[in-house]
């Protein structure tokens, strides 16, 4: 065995308790590990997206006057134009406006938000790459690594909500059935088949005609039957752990249904529920993206994967713009296969 092997054997076995144990063992993993630091950068760096790419400036300084546009909107007049409109900052004149006189302003790494239509661009759109616009345009104009920053962003916020509120939802249901068993668990089994016999894209489809498309109206019909998965776990884990003899221990001393299930038989049946997580975080993120290629998702004004996979297939000639989504896209469920991966391995509870 290597030296780093031995190293990383030997602090599995100095730590203390499972939990250090898992942690010791998932940081064994490298490529787990290089995911899960990976998958944090990236998700740190989308939520500060407007500080990253915006078509505002930080801060301009404008005879003698500070002006933050992050916080606030100011009037084309403020620096100098013609209408009381809000300022155009990728307008020649006012780029001009605040590099003379001692002017000047900090802009953002990127200058395009996801919105961001660039009125004075001299290239037809969808462009591709430039100086101006790094990864090019999309079909509408708009600059395409703005758009895959803030759909990462959408990506990520919207595969964690789903995984926590399904997890929530499918512990819940499926610890009750397990703990329970009897007639509470033949009756939930019922519900759930009647309840998974349901046309889930059906009823999207139906939902997405009569409301106007959102990411909070997506969340609460896909966790209506997001938990299903996870309560079949969850129950499997709690009719093995119900006649454990730490539970009849436990229920022996007097303690109540609800303590047992607290203290003892829902810390001892987390481990595949963990272990799960990342695996229906990717499967999130391929739901939102795929109903956002097929128009039912959270419409063109939000940036997201699945709405610019689409304009790909519109606009073939385009190769910029299906290529470097795709590469985002495979990226981030790379990252999470292998943290799933790396969570499986490291609460296996016949790991040493």
């Amino acid at each position: 065995m290597s030296s780093a092997g031995q190293a990383a054997g030997q602090g599995i076995k100095q730590a203390q308790g499972y939990w250090p144990r898992a942690w010791a063992r998932f940081k064994a993993q490298r490529r787990a590990l290089i995911s899960l630091y990976l998958f944090l950068f990236c998700f740190v760096l989308s939520l500060g997206a407007e500080l990253i790419s915006n078509d505002k400036p930080y801060v301009v300084s404008y005879h003698g006057a500070l002006y933050f546009p992050l916080l606030k909107d100011y009037p084309e007049t403020t620096f100098g134009g013609d209408f009381p409109t809000p300022t155009d900052y990728l307008d020649p004149f006012i780029e001009q406006q605040l590099g003379k006189d001692g002017n000047w302003a900090i802009f953002p790494l990127n200058r395009y938000g996801a919105k961001t239509l660039n009125y004075f661009a001299t290239e037809p759109n969808p462009a591709p790459p430039s100086r101006a616009n790094w990864l090019g345009t999309d079909d509408k104009g708009r600059d395409l690594l703005a758009r895959l920053i803030y759909g990462f962003r959408t990506s990520a916020l919207f595969a964690l909500a789903l995984t926590l509120t399904g997890s929530l939802l499918g512990v819940l249901i499926g610890g009750v059935q397990g703990y329970f068993g009897g007639r509470v668990d033949l009756f939930g089994q019922r519900i759930s088949e009647i309840w998974a016999s349901l046309p889930e894209l059906y009823l999207l489809i139906i939902f997405t005609a009569i409301f106007e498309p959102s990411l909070a109206l997506l969340l609460i019909l896909m966790t209506l039957f997001g938990w299903m998965g996870l309560a079949d776990y969850t129950r499997a884990e709690f009719l093995r752990n119900r006649n454990q003899e730490y539970v009849l221990a436990a229920r022996s001393m007097g303690l109540s249904d609800w303590q047992i299930i607290r203290r003892h038989v829902l810390p001892n049946s987390l481990t595949p529920v963990l272990a799960f997580l990342p695996f229906r975080m990717g499967a999130a993120i391929l739901a939102l993206t795929s109903l956002d290629f097929l128009g039912l998702g959270v419409g063109q004004q939000t940036a997201s994967l699945g709405e610019l996979l689409a304009q790909g297939k519109a606009n073939l000639d385009a190769w910029w713009i299906s290529l470097s989504t795709f590469a985002v896209l495979l990226g981030l469920m790379l990252m999470l296969v292998m943290i799933g991966e790396g969570l499986r391995a490291a609460l296996d509870t016949r790991a040493k």
